[in-house]
C-alpha cells in the first residue's frame, strides 16, 4: 500500500489551511483530505483580525478571503466604539473553491463521501474497511469531538445571511452589538456585511447550556434588522454554531505522526471559540517544519498556545462563574474601553503581561460577584454561579 505524505481527516479550516500550506511551502508534498460530506467547509464564516495572521501564513491565507474592512464598531449601553483594526472574512464556498483549484492543479487530492472509522497514527481505516497510510496524520473533525466534561459554558449563535437593498447596508462589521436584551447568558448581534447587497447577522449568547431556539432567533434576527435600517429582500443562507467553552485548558496532543488538530485538539481561543489565529499557526508549522524538526517546533507552538490559554481560562471562569448570566454584558463592556492593542493581541492569543494586568485590575465591572470571583480563582471544575443577589 503506498504511504502518502500528508492525510487530513476533515474537511473544514483547519485542514483547509494546512493543505493550502502545504501546496504553498511544499509543492511536491503528496497531500489528500478525507471528508464525510460532499463539500468542504461545511456552512460557515470565519473571521479574523490582522494581526492573527502572520506574514508567512498571510501566503496561504489570502486566497480564501472574499472581503476586508479597515476597522469595526462595538456597542454597548453607555457607549459606542470604531477600532481602527483591519478584520476579513472567510467563507466555506470560498475553502471549497480554493481546495478545488488546488485539486484540478494536482496540487492536493479530495476524498469527499469518505467517513473515517478509526484514526491512527500513519493510518486511516475508512467505513469502507479501506486503509489508508501517512507519514502524518492530521484529524480535525470538529468541535463535536471536545471533552464534554471541561465544558463550562458554549458560545453559540444562528446566524441569516440576508439579502438586502444596497444602499441600507452598513459600510463596516458590528462585532458586539449588546444593546439588546440580556437573555440566557451575554447576548449581542453580530453584523457582517459581506457584500453591497449581502449582510449575515447573527443573534449570539455566551450561555450555560447548549440549546437554541432557531425559529425565535430568526424572527429576533429579522426584527433587529428592520430596526436597524436593513430593507429585507431576501434570506440567502442560514448558519448555526454551537462552540464548547472550557474551564481548563484544552489538551493538545499532537504527536509527529498522528496531529490532533483544529477545535478537537485545543487549538480554538477558550474564551471566544475563535480558531482562525491558531488554525493558521498550525498549518504554518507544519508547512514549514522540516521532517525532523516537526515534533520539537508542535510542541514549542503547544506550550506557547498553552501559556496564553491558561489566562483565557481564567477569564472564563470570572465570566462563567463570576456574574449572574444577565449579568455578563458588562465585563466585555469594560474589556472594549481598554487600548486597541490590547484588544488584538486578546482575539490573537498573543497577550503579554501589561494586557493581562488591563483586563484584570482596577475598578471590576459592575455586577462581579465575590463569591463567584473566589470559586473561579479556587476551583477550576464544576458551575458555581453567583445566585441572584450575591453580586456587587
Amino acid at each position: 500500500m503506498r504511504t502518502i505524505d500528508y492525510l487530513l481527516v476533515g474537511g473544514g479550516l483547519q485542514n483547509a489551511l494546512i493543505a493550502a500550506a502545504l501546496a504553498h511551502y511544499r509543492p511536491n508534498a503528496q497531500v489528500a483530505i478525507v471528508e464525510a460530506g460532499s463539500r468542504l467547509g461545511g456552512n460557515h464564516v470565519w473571521c479574523f483580525h490582522a494581526d492573527d495572521v502572520s506574514e508567512r501564513a498571510a501566503a496561504f491565507v489570502e486566497p480564501f478571503v472574499v472581503r476586508r474592512w479597515p476597522k469595526y464598531r462595538v456597542r454597548f449601553p453607555s457607549y459606542e466604539r470604531m477600532l481602527e483594526d483591519p478584520y476579513a472574512a472567510v467563507t466555506s464556498e470560498a475553502l471549497h473553491a480554493r481546495l478545488t483549484r488546488l485539486s484540478a492543479n494536482g496540487r492536493v487530492h479530495l476524498m469527499l463521501g469518505r467517513v473515517a472509522r478509526s484514526v491512527e497514527t500513519g493510518c486511516v481505516e475508512l467505513d469502507s474497511g479501506e486503509e489508508l497510510r501517512a507519514r502524518v496524520v492530521v484529524d480535525a473533525r470538529g468541535p463535536e469531538r471536545f471533552p464534554q466534561s471541561e465544558i463550562i459554558g458554549y458560545q453559540k449563535f444562528v446566524g441569516l445571511e440576508l439579502e438586502v437593498a444596497p444602499e441600507s447596508a452598513p459600510a463596516e462589521p458590528t462585532l458586539m452589538d449588546c444593546i439588546v436584551p440580556q437573555q440566557g447568558g451575554l447576548r449581542f448581534f453580530y453584523v457582517l456585511p459581506l457584500a453591497p447587497n449581502r449582510v449575515l447577522v447573527e443573534d449570539t449568547y455566551f450561555s450555560d447550556h447548549r440549546e437554541l431556539d432557531d425559529a425565535a432567533c430568526e424572527a429576533e434576527i429579522l426584527g433587529y434588522a428592520a430596526r436597524n435600517g436593513l430593507v429585507v429582500r431576501g434570506i440567502a443562507r442560514r448558519e448555526r454554531g454551537v462552540l464548547p467553552l472550557p474551564s481548563r485548558v484544552p489538551r493538545i496532543e499532537s504527536g509527529a505522526g498522528l496531529i490532533r488538530g483544529g477545535y478537537q485538539g485545543g487549538w480554538f481561543h477558550p474564551t471566544t471559540g475563535y480558531s482562525f489565529p491558531l488554525a493558521a499557526r498550525l498549518a504554518t508549522t507544519i508547512a514549514t517544519a522540516l521532517d525532523d524538526e516537526l515534533p520539537e517546533r508542535l510542541a514549542e507552538l503547544a506550550a506557547h498556545t498553552a501559556r496564553q490559554q491558561r489566562f483565557a481560562v481564567l477569564l472564563n471562569r470570572m465570566l462563567f462563574r463570576g456574574f449572574v448570566p444577565e449579568n455578563r454584558r458588562a465585563a466585555f463592556e469594560r474589556f472594549y474601553r481598554l487600548p486597541a492593542e490590547t484588544v488584538r493581541r486578546f482575539y490573537s492569543l498573543s497577550l503579554r503581561p501589561t494586557d493581562r494586568a488591563r483586563i484584570v485590575c482596577g475598578r471590576p465591572p459592575r455586577g462581579l460577584s465575590a463569591r463567584g470571583l473566589l470559586s473561579a480563582l479556587s476551583n477550576p471544575s464544576g458551575k458555581n454561579h453567583p445566585q441572584p443577589g450575591t453580586h456587587s
